[in-house]
């Protein structure tokens, strides 16, 4: 069960970046500017390899230092990367219905630039996608193997979840598949904030044991002999929720106040996408006419 919620991370994140691809190339395509594609193909490796190296940079670089050293950057990149999809939950709330004619402006533009704007433009809007996945999903795949023999499920998991989405990408390029992205995007994104609210957890723990933060042995319960974490449904808990049989007190309150403050947040927003009544109505509205 470790895969199963990297796998819907990885699944998300790898879909926003490759329907990103998808709206560049189908607009070179239709535009009738198919020799700027491989513009956009070098921007696309060159975010990937980035994303990749600082994912490397993130499992290797803490090695050789202190326990306490490792816990403290391992802590903080993890409440950097709930802030970082906390914002693309929202952002990605807040522009999906302009995302394609967003970047169809900037590829214009970067077209009649020099010959390597197309690629920057490509690298940007991929790479942000995938710095953020990387930090989110190292920080999940730590939040999860911590206690559990397995580092490599979670790992899996994300692979793939991207692997997904590259093949859904691909076949809403030929047309042959058509998914209601607004429900999607709704659906996992509540389920992401939850994933997040353990990482941010996780996070804090991490920042008790290198002593910055206080209360590590003051525990708000421990069901560990009701849960143990190796059992199936100890396994199920850490691998989509990131839950702790053994959770401190503020670990207790930072997971609560997440959740009801982003969940409240996110639904007051997605009801209000999904209900335009006002907006409507304010069109419509009769205006008086001065000469």
């Amino acid at each position: 069960m470790l895969v199963f919620g990297n796998y819907l991370v990885g699944l998300r994140e790898g879909l926003e970046a490759s329907l990103v691809v998808v709206i560049l190339v189908a607009y070179l395509v239709k535009s009738d500017r198919r020799h700027l594609l491989p513009r956009i193909w070098l921007g696309v490796a060159a975010a990937v390899g980035v994303s990749l190296a600082f994912g490397a940079l993130l499992t290797y670089g803490p090695n050789g230092l202190t326990f306490e050293a490792q816990e403290a950057i391992g802590g903080g990149l993890s409440i950097v990367a709930v802030g970082f999809v906390t914002w693309m939950i929202f952002w990605m709330a807040r522009s999906a219905r302009t995302l394609s004619g967003d970047l169809k402006s900037h590829v214009d533009r970067a077209a009649e630039a020099s010959r390597a704007s197309l690629v920057v433009v490509a690298m940007l809007a991929v790479g942000r996608e995938g710095l953020e996945t990387a930090l989110f999903l190292w920080a999940a795949t730590q939040a999860a193997s911590s206690g559990s023999s397995s580092s490599t499920a979670p790992l899996v998991g994300a692979a793939l979840g991207i692997a997904t989405a590259v093949v859904l990408a691909f076949a809403f390029y030929k047309g042959a598949l058509k998914l209601n992205l607004s429900k999607f995007f709704t659906w996992t994104g509540g389920f992401l904030i939850l994933v997040a609210a353990g990482v941010l957890a996780y996070g804090v723990h991490d920042l008790q044991e290198a002593r910055i933060l206080p209360g590590l042995h003051n525990l708000a319960f421990d069901v560990s002999d009701t849960i143990e974490p190796t059992s199936w449904l100890g396994t199920l808990l850490k691998g989509t929720l990131n839950f702790s049989p053994a959770t401190t007190w503020l670990e207790l309150i930072v997971w609560v106040s997440y959740v009801a403050v982003v969940m409240t947040i996110f639904v007051k927003r997605v009801r209000a996408s999904h209900n335009p009544k006002a907006a409507t109505q304010a069109s419509t509205t009769p205006q008086k006419v001065t000469a």
